[in-house]
C-alpha cells in the first residue's frame, strides 16, 4: 500500500473519532436533559426511551450510536431508511418509522420497521396488517393524533381515536403500542401534551397494554416528559443540524 493510501486510512479513522466524540457529547447532553426532566416531575429515568432520529444522517452515525449504547433509531423517509436498515441489519437496534406513511410504501416499511408511529387511518391499519402477515412479522402501531386537526401534518382526529385503536387491536400481524403526536406549531407544547396524555388514558382504559406515548423532540422533550411521554424522538440535539435530503 502506498503512503498516500495509508494517510487516507488514517484521515478517515481520525474523522470517525472526531464524529464519535461529537455524537457522544450530544448523547450525554440529551440524556442529562431527559434525566433532569424526569427528576422534576418525580419520574424514573428508566421510564423514558430515547429514539435517535437519524434522518439525513449516514449509516456510520447509526453505527456510532449503537456503539454508545443507543438501541432505538427513528427514520421518516422510506427511500432513505430502507437501505440504511438493510446495511445495519446485524446491529441490535429497534427501528421506528416516525414519518407519515403512504400505503404504497407499506411493503417496504414493514420489512424493517419494528414500530410505526404514524398510524392514523383504517386503510393504513389494514395495509400494515396484511403485509406483516405476509412477511411473518409483528409490527407495533402507535396511533398518531392530530392535536390541531390539521390534516396536512397527519394524524387521526381525537374523535376517531378509540375506534382506530379497536381496529388495530383486532388486526393480525400488529400490536397496539399507544399514541403519538407532534405539538402544533405556535402552541404551548405543555398544553398540547396535556391533551395527548388525556387521550392516551382513554385508549388505555380500553387497551391497558397500550402504554406508549411517543411525544417530544429536541425543543420540547421536557414538556413531553412532564406529561407522560415514554418515548422522545430526538435528532438535532443529538446529532446536530441536518443537511437537506437529496433524492
Amino acid at each position: 500500500m502506498s503512503y498516500a493510501g495509508m494517510e487516507d486510512i488514517g484521515s478517515s479513522e481520525g474523522e470517525r473519532d472526531v464524529r464519535r466524540d461529537e455524537i457522544a457529547a450530544g448523547l450525554a447532553e440529551v440524556d442529562a436533559r431527559i434525566a433532569e426532566a424526569c427528576h422534576a416531575v418525580g419520574r424514573d429515568r428508566g421510564e423514558v426511551t430515547l429514539i435517535a432520529v437519524t434522518k439525513t444522517r449516514p449509516a456510520e452515525d447509526v453505527r456510532i450510536l449503537a456503539e454508545l449504547g443507543v438501541r432505538d433509531v427513528g427514520e421518516n423517509r422510506d427511500q432513505e431508511a430502507a437501505p440504511k436498515a438493510h446495511e445495519l441489519a446485524g446491529l441490535p437496534l429497534t427501528w421506528h418509522f416516525v414519518g407519515q406513511l403512504q400505503t404504497n410504501k407499506v411493503r417496504s416499511v414493514v420489512g424493517y420497521a419494528d414500530v410505526v408511529h404514524s398510524v392514523d387511518r383504517l386503510r393504513l391499519v389494514e395495509a400494515i396488517s396484511k403485509e406483516a402477515v405476509r412477511q411473518g412479522r409483528r409490527v407495533g402501531c402507535l396511533l398518531q393524533v392530530a392535536l390541531d386537526d390539521d390534516p396536512a401534518r397527519g394524524g387521526a382526529r381525537a374523535a376517531d381515536l378509540l375506534e382506530l385503536a379497536d381496529e388495530v387491536a383486532l388486526a393480525d400481524g400488529v400490536w397496539l403500542g399507544g399514541v403519538m403526536a407532534v405539538a402544533p406549531l405556535g402552541e404551548d407544547p405543555a398544553k398540547a401534551f396535556s391533551r395527548l396524555r388525556d387521550l392516551a388514558r382513554l385508549v388505555q382504559e380500553q387497551h391497558p397494554r397500550a402504554t406508549m406515548i411517543s411525544a417530544g423532540m429536541s425543543e420540547d422533550l421536557t414538556e413531553a416528559i412532564a406529561y407522560g411521554a415514554t418515548h422522545v424522538r430526538v435528532g438535532t440535539a443529538l446529532l446536530g443540524r441536518r443537511k437537506p435530503f437529496v433524492r
